[in-house]
């Protein structure tokens, strides 16, 4: 079925109790979280709903406006709206009982949404953070590699300065976006659900949702927690590993609450390792602009040097003595470094794996360290016989050089930023 939101079309699909309804029914609108999401990815949950008692709503995400580089919270709140008001107009949906199922991201969305209207009857939020975006980001990488076995530099590499940067560059849209505000303007029944979650910290987002709606009047927020479940409230052996059943008693929990009759006295909050940290934008000097143009000039200047040296010796032209094979090592590894911590830093942040392992440190990462620590004795050695000759070699020698230096000079304090120098 098709539904407009603003004037952008959605497409969804009703899945109802079977068999005729004697009374109204309540209707629940399901909020996918962040990513491309379609409805097939909440048939399960649907299907369960629905076998409980729901009308239940699911649609695919618009992709108008919404994209890695490119989301509005509002704007999806507004579609959420819309299925809230399809429902409304349905003559088996109690309009009493209409309320929104936010996942994740989701959980962002369907607060802002039932802030805005007294259409919805209450919320439901699975898996929710109670911190931004950008926050709840850099605490799972960290999470999730801690997981893998890593220990050392490559954490906060990932988590957190890598999160930095994503944010600065507008690959991570309302990365700052601040949860509390909405969840204050809610007078709403808040039904919060948390699986063994790895993903949002569930500790610190029961505490931070709670209080903001105890603090703003709204003291009807029940708190569930389940054990053996992952973010989405599957079964799971370790809270990472995605499960295909729903974790037995999440949904009956939302079913009877719904009905007023379900459990309403919070669970105890469960134990959460680390806290979160709030994320500093990074200054102008350090962003991503300033960074990419480093990054370019050094790998320009590396991969100039060594194409100037492959020229040389095909012309067989004598190199200046005692740079020649320092430069070109230098040259070599930096380029290299460069990269290869690109690559492996891409590989890493989208497969969350990080290949083999010795130890708790990931082999490839402590073979860019090892071209890092050489690249930094090649820089040492090149200035140093570079200052020796430099009054003997010819003006074309000394500016190949003067870029490798000036490469060189920008190479060693990246590598301690990104974590490449540092254990």
């Amino acid at each position: 079925m098709e539904f407009r939101s603003g004037d952008v079309t959605l497409h969804g699909t009703v899945t109802a109790p079977a068999g005729p309804a004697r009374r109204r029914r309540p209707g629940i609108v399901l909020v996918h979280g962040s990513g491309p999401e379609t409805r097939a990815k909440y048939r399960a949950e649907a299907q369960a709903m629905a076998q409980s008692g729901f009308v239940v709503l699911s649609y695919d995400k618009r992709t108008t406006g919404y994209s890695l580089t490119q989301r509005s919270y509002a704007q999806l709140a507004e579609d959420a709206l819309a299925g809230v008001r399809l429902l409304h107009g349905r003559a088996d949906v109690d309009p009493l009982k209409v309320g929104l199922w936010g996942f994740s991201e989701g959980g962002w969305v369907v607060s802002l949404a039932a802030s805005r209207s007294a259409q919805v009857s209450y919320v439901v939020l699975v898996g929710a953070s109670g911190v931004s975006p950008a926050r709840q980001s850099a605490w799972y990488l960290e999470n999730r590699l801690r997981h893998e076995g890593v220990a050392g530099s490559l954490l906060r590499t990932v988590s957190v300065t890598g999160t930095r940067f994503v944010s600065g560059a507008g690959l991570l849209p309302e990365a700052n976006y601040d949860p509390l505000p909405a969840l204050r303007r809610l007078r709403q029944p808040v039904l919060a659900i948390w699986g063994d979650d790895h993903q949002s910290p569930p500790a610190e987002s029961a505490a931070a949702i709670e209080k903001a709606l105890r603090d703003s009047g709204n003291t009807d927020v029940t708190l569930r927690f389940f054990p053996h479940a992952d973010h989405k409230l599957h079964t799971s052996a370790d809270g990472f590993q995605r499960g295909e059943q729903l974790v037995p008693g999440y949904v009956d929990t939302i079913a009877s609450w719904v009905a007023g009759q379900g459990h309403r006295i919070n669970d105890a909050l469960p134990h959460q390792t680390r806290r979160s940290h709030a994320l500093a934008p990074l200054p102008e000097y350090l962003g991503p602009a300033a960074q990419t143009a480093a990054f370019v000039l050094m790998v320009v200047s590396f991969a100039a040097h060594l194409l100037g040296e492959l020229v040389r010796r095909l012309r067989r032209r004598p190199c200046a003595a005692g740079v020649g094979w320092t430069s070109r090592w230098l040259a070599a590894a930096g380029l290299t470094t460069l990269l290869g911590f690109l690559g492996y830093l891409g590989f890493v942040t989208i497969t969350l794996t990080t290949g083999p392992m010795l130890g708790n440190r990931p082999i490839i990462w402590l073979v860019l360290q090892l071209l890092t620590a050489g690249t930094a004795l090649a820089a040492v050695a090149t200035a140093v016989g570079w200052w020796r000759v430099r009054a003997s070699v010819s003006r074309r020698t000394n500016v190949q050089l003067g870029l490798l230096g000036l490469a060189s000079a920008l190479f060693l304090p990246w590598a301690l930023f990104w974590g490449l120098a540092t254990p």
